[in-house]
């Protein structure tokens, strides 16, 4: 454990803060000043001022606080144990719609397999399970398909962790047998996938993309392996995640954007949505706690789905954020998107904030009856741009009814104190064994430091946070009273952070492209290769829905015809 003198003085400690340097510590332990000018002092990183007389009372009970600290971070904690406390996205004077499983798709026609191999890699999942299904193709084919194309193309693009070509192949000839005896276990049978590396996998690698855990083996399946195993679906392999969820830096390289491999991927869903996007598998699984299946789905120009919080169970994957985390599909077309969150949808009985929910999507949804929100600030100003005005155009071309909206006006900026203290909680064990030097990002705002710097929030300022968070969800329960979706772009009017707050799902699609500046992928502190950095590329964008809670199908029914009006989900990368 690291030692006092890093951490702080003793009576920083116990109103929140690590410390605030040995010097300080010294003094006050020797007594040449007291406790009281100590408190003074950690006033000033709190902001807090007191007066002296009831410093003076603060100072009384350090030592004790201090015991009960010192009791708290004596006990071990592993990452899978989560709080008390569980977070509930429903309001309990609102009412929510029943759903019964079931799944109609769009077209009931599918055309015959193509013959050229990277038409098939890059065709619809729809596409590949009718294939499957009616033994167009052998699953074992199509997972050498997979496995040639990542042999060849995953090292440029950095995108795997860990190739379990021996388990895929042998899954792939079960799924073969089961098919050809008439068990067939529905659209994902046969079907090869990319995880994420947050989520253990029996006597598999589960490295969390950090150098801490680069050798860390899981001794059991997450609850995700284990429905994804039950519907059928073929492991390729672990995707590169960036270190402990953040970035697209882990600790053997950086995941590279397939459309232009001089920059990042984002994060930190970082390998699934550059495999998609690179037709290296039928479909990925991502999590987002804070941005981390739209960012990389948006770099990529893929779907991205981040579902309601709590329809999708954790048990198995790295926590960060046990009130934020969620798990969702990354697909190349926006109703398989569907097809992957029915397989994974449903309880978790050892996930506090699983809640069992049924889904349904119904592809032939009659859009006149529904009503698509939108915020004309969300389309205006500098950060506009003429894709997504052309998206927001496609819209009003779908039959819905467009409606004017205002989204929340909050300052939305101290919702981060919530992630950065529930994830300084979660690896806090690092800090204190001094094995957070190891990771390979060490900036201001990399996960080390927020680990380091949250030891100097007052848990009384958090807890004030969770009641901003509250008004969010009134907010979010207002304004879908009004529409029945909203369409923007990802980032704008905090509607990415507001709606991971609320536990809303968001669902985003390729748009168009655009020429923009290519933001260099870097490792660490270290500049990007020069010879590998272009200013301007013309690469994807992507637009956003956001929806009511539980209602992915209605999201995935209206990105589907957009999909189709905007007609730029065929295009694929050259890799």
């Amino acid at each position: 454990m690291k030692n006092l003198s890093r951490r702080g003085f003793i009576e920083g400690a116990a109103l929140g803060t690590v410390g605030l340097g040995v010097s300080l510590q010294a003094a006050a332990q020797s007594g040449e000043i007291s406790n009281e000018d100590a408190l003074a002092a950690a006033e000033r990183v709190m902001d807090l001022s007191f007066a002296d007389g009831e410093r003076a009372m603060i100072a009384e009970g350090l030592e004790d606080q201090l015991t009960l600290i010192q009791a708290v971070r004596s006990a071990r904690h592993p990452n899978s144990n989560a709080p008390a406390v569980v977070f509930n996205p429903q309001l309990k004077d609102h009412t929510y719609r029943a759903q019964q499983d079931a799944i109609t798709l769009y077209a009931a026609d599918i055309p015959a397999i193509p013959d050229n191999a990277e038409d098939i890699a890059f065709a619809p999942l729809t596409h590949l399970s009718h294939w499957v299904r009616t033994r167009q193709i052998r699953s074992a084919d199509l997972t050498e398909l997979y496995l040639n194309r990542i042999n060849r193309y995953a090292g440029g693009l950095e995108c795997f962790v860990t190739l379990t070509d021996d388990l895929a192949r042998a899954q792939a000839a079960q799924a073969d047998e089961d098919i050809a005896a008439d068990n067939y276990r529905g659209p994902l049978h046969g079907i090869p996938y990319g995880l994420k590396d947050l989520f253990d996998t029996d006597g598999i690698l589960t490295t969390w993309g950090a150098a801490t855990h680069q050798d860390r083996v899981a001794e059991g399946d997450a609850h995700i392996v284990d429905l994804l195993q039950d519907a059928g679906a073929v492991l390729l392999g672990k995707t590169t995640c960036g270190a402990l969820a953040q970035g697209d830096v882990w600790f053997g390289g950086v995941t590279r954007n397939p459309w232009n491999r001089a920059e990042g991927s984002s994060g930190s869903s970082a390998g699934s949505a550059s495999a998609t996007a690179a037709g290296l598998m039928g479909f990925a699984i991502g999590t987002e706690t804070l941005g981390s299946i739209i960012s990389p789905a948006n770099r990529c120009g893929i779907v991205g789905l981040r579902p309601t919080f709590g329809r999708v169970g954790r048990t198995g994957g790295m926590a960060l954020s046990w009130s934020l985390d969620k798990i969702g599909p990354i697909t190349r077309y926006a109703e398989d998107a569907a097809l992957v969150l029915a397989a994974i949808n449903g309880d978790d009985m050892h996930d506090a904030s699983a809640r069992p929910w049924g889904f349904d999507y119904d592809g032939q949804t009659d859009l006149s009856g529904l009503t698509l929100g939108y915020d004309p600030s969300a389309f205006e100003g500098d950060d506009a741009s003429a894709v997504d005005l052309a998206a927001l155009q496609a819209a009003k071309s779908l039959g819905c009814t467009l409606r004017e909206i205002n989204l929340p006006n909050r300052d939305t900026a101290p919702l981060r104190l919530q992630i950065r203290a529930e994830g300084a909680a979660a690896f806090q064990e690092m800090m204190l064994d001094n094995t957070d030097d190891l990771l390979s990002r060490q900036t201001t705002w990399a996960r080390p430091n927020s680990i380091r710097r949250m030891h100097f929030v007052s848990a009384v300022d958090v807890q004030q946070v969770d009641r901003l968070r509250r008004k969010l969800m009134y907010d979010m329960a207002d304004i879908f009273d009004q529409c029945d979706a909203i369409i923007g772009p990802n980032y704008a009017g905090d509607m990415l952070w507001i709606t991971n707050y609320t536990g809303h799902p968001q669902l985003t699609i390729r748009a168009g492209f655009e020429e923009r500046e290519i933001d260099p992928a870097w490792r660490g502190n270290a500049p990007p290769d020069p010879a590998r950095v272009t200013p301007k590329d013309v690469l994807p964008r992507n637009i956003s829905l956001f929806g009511p809670l539980y209602e992915e199908g209605r999201l995935i029914a209206i990105a589907r015809a957009l999909e189709t009006v905007l007609g730029v989900a065929d295009r694929r990368p050259q890799l």
